[in-house]
């Protein structure tokens, strides 16, 4: 593991209590590593370029980029260089679980989120905030000035984990009121039932939107490490569940595999980027896949 991977592990991030500064420490210490990493063309360096395609005039071919990726690139005309992205995130209260981990689901995704705004903002590209539970809650516009980095970061450090959640409607709500192609950036846990959500994903896509929806969840509901008889409760419904953790243990995973599984392919299906996470896991996968999310849509 290199150094700069060590540094976005959420243990050390979890050791900087401000979420401007962990943004900060999070996006640059990941543009630090693709620097040196063989993703460095995906560097914010060069997200004002694109690959060189048949069809394109070699005239454009940026030379001096070429000279550090062997590879040629054109420079995008200012017509698609903008992206308009949204945060979305997950209020329900089982995003705000976890075991022993550094962070909870919902703290890993405010992380997450803040590094992206920082990322976005620093592209000059416009990014808004949308929050919802059971429906929508709250939507900041995006914008692309300094100030909006401060707004949104401060809107994201007051948030909290604790209502129940409909998923599926608050997806269908949204593609309803966006009215512009957008890049939407989801925060969940995914802990309800999984047709409505594929429903709301297939509308945002059925509208032009690109979505990346980030699944995340703690390590302990990723590798059930229980042990003998222990007491589990529904983060929604709060009822309480005995069972003994070695004979249920196979069954458990067998049956997040699947869900997983469901959701990786759906999303294959319809075009929404799936990322699996969990809590222990440095940042820079999740970022990484912002940076080839934003670049294929050229």
């Amino acid at each position: 593991m290199s150094s700069v991977e060590r540094y976005l592990k959420p243990e050390v991030i979890r050791q900087i209590s401000r979420l401007d500064l962990r943004a900060k420490f999070i996006a640059k210490g990941f543009l630090q590593g693709l620097h040196a990493s063989p993703y460095h063309g995906f560097s914010v360096e060069f997200s004002e370029h694109r690959k060189y395609t048949p069809g394109d005039d070699p005239d454009d071919i940026d030379w001096l980029v070429y000279a550090k990726t062997d590879k040629y690139y054109i420079k995008k005309y200012e017509a698609e260089t903008n992206i308009t992205g949204y945060l979305v995130m997950d209020l329900s209260r089982s995003m705000g679980y976890t075991r022993e981990e550094a962070f909870t689901k919902f703290d890993y995704g405010i992380c997450l989120a803040a590094a992206l705004c920082y990322l976005m903002i620093h592209q000059q590209d416009p990014v808004g905030l949308i929050t919802f539970d059971e429906s929508l809650k709250r939507c900041i516009p995006p914008k692309s000035r300094r100030d909006q980095l401060g707004i949104l970061l401060s809107c994201l450090a007051q948030l909290e984990p604790t209502g129940k959640t409909d998923i599926g409607q608050s997806l269908t709500q949204l593609a309803a009121m966006l009215k512009h192609r957008s890049l939407l950036m989801l925060f969940s846990d995914l802990l309800t039932d999984q047709e409505p959500v594929f429903q709301g994903l297939r509308r945002l896509r059925h509208h032009g939107h690109d979505v990346i929806l980030f699944h995340v969840l703690d390590r302990s509901e990723v590798e059930f490490p229980f042990q003998g008889m222990v007491e589990l409760e529904d983060p929604e419904s709060e009822e309480m569940l005995q069972i003994h953790a070695d004979e249920y243990r196979q069954d458990y995973l067998a049956e997040l595999a699947e869900f997983r599984e469901d959701y990786r392919r759906e999303c294959f299906q319809i075009g929404v980027d799936y990322v699996p996470l969990d809590t222990s896991m440095p940042f820079e996968k999740a970022l990484l896949q912002y940076l080839v999310s934003r670049r294929s849509r050229f």
